[in-house]
């Protein structure tokens, strides 16, 4: 994504884009991707950025708060930030730690249970964990 585009999208979540904030979106929003904090340390290390492993989940917590990226957690220890905001449905390779896009026309709902009441839906968002074969 280019700069402009960059700064469009903090404008649009109102997002002060610091220089570090400019570098971490500018990784997670390079293309569609399912990005870890450690993913991001890593290429941030590899290009040799001085951006703090604090500044990056601060920065991840921000983004993900006022809806520039979103937030998949596919266990209690393991997030992703993930570049697609909209409702979608994922796989996570349990043993590779990968997590992929279901295309929206593989998942088909026969029924859907009765909300609670006083609630509406806002999504639903299906996560197959999977496993390799042995």
């Amino acid at each position: 994504m280019t700069r402009t585009g960059l700064l469009y999208l903090f404008d649009k979540h109102g997002i002060l884009p610091t220089p570090q904030r400019i570098e971490i979106a500018s990784i997670l929003l390079e293309r569609p991707q399912h990005l870890s904090a450690e993913h991001i340390i890593e290429k941030l290390r590899a290009a040799q950025s001085g951006v703090s492993k604090a500044t990056v989940y601060n920065t991840l917590n921000l983004f993900s708060e006022r809806g520039m990226v979103k937030e998949v957690m596919v266990d209690p220890a393991r997030k992703f930030y993930d570049s697609t905001t909209h409702a979608h449905h994922h796989f996570y390779n349990v043993d590779s730690g990968e997590l992929s896009d279901i295309p929206d026309k593989q998942v088909q709902f026969r029924g859907l249970p009765e909300l609670p009441e006083g609630t509406e839906r806002e999504s639903i968002e299906v996560l197959i964990k999977v496993r390799d074969r042995a």
